[in-house]
């Protein structure tokens, strides 16, 4: 079988999605959009914004030196994929518990207030565990936690520092934290699912119902367009070589990986305008068909594409064009 019937296709347009909630997996790490692939050209590059404290919003004690309250310095955040401006808040409320220990979340609501949400109260002692008698509260689908106040007397009284927490990943729900890889792409045994995100490590599931904070991104979905007339398609694969070192009466072998650079050959019309030429130096996706007739199987690689074209007397124009690529192609079977 030879690949007479092939085509390829290139990237030649990208339709923006406006933020949209990612999707957890299930594993509280890997979110999902509903679309397969996300551009990463120039200018048209997924933004991702979990919902969380971007600047400022300290909680400290209060300067009024009133009982039972505390003051929220103002703050950015992001809420829905949109950066909020939030104003201080002096003398916030916190009410005491009647029993003897209880811990209060401050938060900003998906409406951009601050808000104290108290927990379960318990008699005696704290606990770490979300929802329990004395532990932190659930706070709503959408909220941000910026800090908690732990209150181990019923007796009115000013909030001391050692009261309050903030330790990022612990009671402060940042946007960068934890950090996260882009997948443009995914490729899982032939089958091509969602692009997304998958964070560091898994998000705390600190909001009501066991659930982690809500993801969201803005991207653009590539459109694809033939190259008219193409040959000689070499996808980015990782290859292998094998080096040696020679020792008293043997060899020690070594393997190295390395990831070759893509090519194909364009026939252009006049080497100037074609489109493809406007494309060069671009981080654009790409698709191999073996057989132009099937939408399945494909080869599909994403790089930057290069260009060199040759002008020749008697002979078609035509462009040599290079793919380098961060990751090695892969095959969507199904």
């Amino acid at each position: 079988m030879n690949a007479e019937n092939a085509k390829i296709q290139y990237e030649s347009g990208q339709d923006l999605v406006p933020f949209v909630a990612l999707t957890d997996q299930g594993d509280h790490k890997d979110f999902r959009s509903a679309d397969p692939l996300w551009s990463n050209r120039a200018g048209y590059q997924p933004v991702v914004k979990p919902n969380g404290l971007a600047t400022g919003g300290a909680v400290s004690v209060a300067a009024s030196g009133s009982d039972d309250v505390v003051d929220v310095a103002a703050m950015t955040c992001y809420l829905a994929g949109e950066l909020e401006s939030i104003s201080a808040d002096d003398d916030l409320s916190i009410t005491r518990p009647t029993l003897s220990h209880v811990k209060y979340s401050i938060t900003i609501t998906s409406a951009g207030a601050i808000s104290a949400v108290k927990g379960a109260e318990n008699d005696g002692s704290f606990s770490n565990t979300r929802g329990e008698d004395g532990g932190p509260p659930y706070i709503p689908v959408g909220s941000i936690e910026i800090a908690q106040v732990w209150l181990s007397s019923a007796a009115s009284a000013p909030i001391t520092a050692d009261e309050i927490k903030q330790v990022v990943g612990t009671h402060c729900e940042r946007y960068d934290y934890p950090t996260w890889t882009e997948k443009r792409f995914n490729v899982e045994s032939g089958v091509l699912g969602n692009a997304g995100i998958v964070f560091a490590s898994a998000l705390p599931l600190i909001h009501t119902d066991d659930a982690p904070k809500q993801v969201y991104a803005q991207y653009y979905e590539p459109a694809f367009t033939d190259v008219p007339k193409s040959s000689d398609y070499v996808p980015p694969e990782t290859t292998y070589s094998v080096s040696s070192t020679q020792i008293y009466g043997q060899a020690l072998g070594s393997t190295s990986q390395s990831l070759n650079q893509g090519s194909f050959a364009a026939y252009l019309n006049d080497g100037i305008s074609d489109p493809l030429l406007s494309l060069k130096g671009q981080n654009l996706f790409f698709k191999f068909f073996q057989n132009k007739l099937n939408s399945k199987p494909y080869i599909l690689a994403q790089g930057k594409l290069g260009i060199s074209r040759t002008f020749p007397a008697g002979d078609q124009i035509q462009a040599a064009c290079t793919i380098s690529a961060e990751d090695a192609a892969v095959e969507v079977i199904s």
